[in-house]
């Protein structure tokens, strides 16, 4: 048996720090983290973390400070991130698909003295691209070794080591409140510049603890971590998730399916959460059948239209017992609602659960079929967007209600269906065409692996749709096909009138379709 983490709803006293001393003293034997280079347990986790705390007092850190990380998932991304924490300052993770310039726009705005980022990585540098003359806050660039030996991270925790300032770690870390701010996380930008949601150390514990019950995560899990660790679903739900649960954290530098099946039977992992295409992925892949994949028991997912057939493979295929989607957003602490263990597949895959989290949930102005804005409310709502009181004003009430912007209705049993972006949502012919209908009816059609629908103009009905579709393989499939198997499902007005054949539909790093650059090909 496992230890699960249980807190009491309204328990706002805990920090980042606390909950990292916490398990090192319960767990100190027990594996925290393993790579293909590093095994750390809990014990040693927190020794390498007040290093690296050391060393940033050391350089000039102050409590506040923002501290920002542009690594994929490596064991120093964990230890700079409970680092910062611990030397009382404010996270901010960077997309590792940034672009040097867009890097740049996020370390100008949140002054970041101290940037820790990767060295060469599939055969770019990037940070040697930063114009650092552009950057008068950053003061110091500790580069985590990769594909080469060019790293200074030895050099930069062993000035924590020799200066002697881990007294100063426990003073830094004691001193943090659960009303500080724990870090900023910046919106993916697909509608426009990204902004940065400001969250709180409780908010950035409670709402992932309460994800961590509904799968059911304890000390005994293994949890494979392919989400990226700059995005909430792999650093709230999976590195916050496991340092209050005790589960042990293996993460993978980029999804390769023959290396997660690989450790997936190596490390015999329990816990694999991902966006659909990763299990469609696993589930399609020839050699799949080689590989010993029977110690998977919990799976969530979201961010992405989902067929029930797939829940129902992943359940059948490869027998995993708990098959969950959720809902949540950045400016939700990344969370929001949450399918239970008991839901059945068809509840699974055509709703996003109930609200988690003590989150309240309500339709605004809804329409007669029920669907409207959803709005959130509760304690885990962000503090507000980084230096833009416009935004936050545009995004929470004055009654504390958070408009995500996203259309959804809610179920007798209280479960929430998002149906569309509001962005998303055209007009044809004078109806409404929430493009997510239409793309559950494209995923029922056999043959398909994934499609995104979008509207484009058209002189008489002003916008029609057009649907992309990546094909199965092994599959063949027409453009008439396709819309013929929507017209037998859907009304006119929703039927897509064109078809757009793509090998991949274009996703930001939480798994979202980018529909501008979709837009981008019309």
């Amino acid at each position: 048996m496992g230890w699960a983490h249980t807190r009491t709803v309204g328990d706002d006293s805990r920090t980042i720090p606390q909950v990292l001393d916490q398990i090192a003293d319960r767990f100190a034997d027990h594996d925290a983290l393993i790579t293909e280079d590093r095994r750390l347990t809990f014990a040693d986790l927190r020794a390498e973390v007040r290093d690296a705390a050391a060393a940033m007092i050391d350089l000039g850190i102050n409590a506040g400070d923002r501290v920002a990380i542009w690594s994929p998932n490596t064991w120093h991304w964990v230890v700079a991130c409970l680092a910062t924490h611990c030397a009382g300052g404010v996270m901010v993770p960077l997309n590792t698909r940034y672009t040097a310039s867009e890097a740049s726009d996020i370390l100008a705005r949140t002054g970041a003295p101290l940037l820790i980022a990767a060295g060469e990585f599939l055969g770019a540098d990037r940070t040697a691209e930063l114009d650092r003359g552009a950057l008068p806050d950053l003061r110091h660039i500790v580069r985590v070794p990769i594909d080469t030996d060019d790293g200074t991270w030895e050099e930069f925790v062993g000035r924590g080591r020799r200066q002697g300032t881990l007294d100063e770690v426990d003073g830094r870390s004691a001193a943090v409140k659960p009303d500080d701010v724990s870090d900023i996380l910046f919106t993916s930008g697909t509608t426009g510049r990204s902004k940065g949601a400001l969250c709180r150390h409780r908010q950035s514990l409670d709402a992932p603890a309460a994800w961590a019950a509904c799968g059911q995560l304890t000390s005994a899990d293994r949890y494979l971590c392919i989400n990226p660790f700059f995005h909430n679903f792999g650093y709230k739900a999976g590195i916050l998730a496991c340092l209050q649960t005790g589960a042990t954290l293996i993460p993978q530098l980029t999804f390769d399916p023959e290396k997660a099946m690989q450790a997936v039977q190596d490390h015999r992992i329990t816990v694999l959460p991902g966006p659909p295409t990763i299990y469609q992925v696993l589930l399609d892949h020839p050699r799949r059948g080689d590989y010993d994949l029977t110690s998977l028991r919990f799976a969530v997912t979201g961010a992405a239209t989902i067929p029930v057939v797939l829940i129902e493979r992943m359940q059948s295929e490869l027998d995993i017992d708990i098959v969950l989607t959720a809902y949540g957003l950045t400016e939700a602490s990344g969370f929001g609602t949450m399918c239970r263990a008991d839901d059945d597949a068809v509840t699974v895959a055509t709703t996003c659960g109930r609200p988690i989290a003590d989150f309240e949930l309500r339709i605004d102005n809804p329409a007669e079929d029920g669907s409207g804005e959803v709005l959130l409310r509760g304690p885990n709502v962000m503090v507000g967007y980084l230096d833009d009181p416009e935004a936050t004003a545009a995004a929470i009430d004055s009654d504390g209600w958070l408009h995500t912007g996203d259309i959804g209705r809610v179920d007798a049993a209280g479960n929430l269906t998002i149906t569309d972006r509001l962005k998303d949502m055209y007009i044809s012919g004078g109806f409404n065409v929430y493009p997510a209908e239409v793309e559950q009816v494209i995923a029922r059609l056999d043959g398909v692996a994934e499609s995104a629908v979008i509207g484009v103009p058209d002189e008489r009905l002003g916008e029609v749709g057009k649907a992309f579709v990546v094909v199965r393989p092994g599959a063949s499939l027409d453009e008439d096909t396709v819309i013929a198997y929507t017209r037998e499902h859907l009304a006119k007005f929703k039927t897509p009138q064109s078809v757009e054949f793509l090998d991949v539909l274009p996703r930001n790093p939480g798994g979202k379709v980018v529909k501008p650059q979709l837009r981008e090909r019309i």
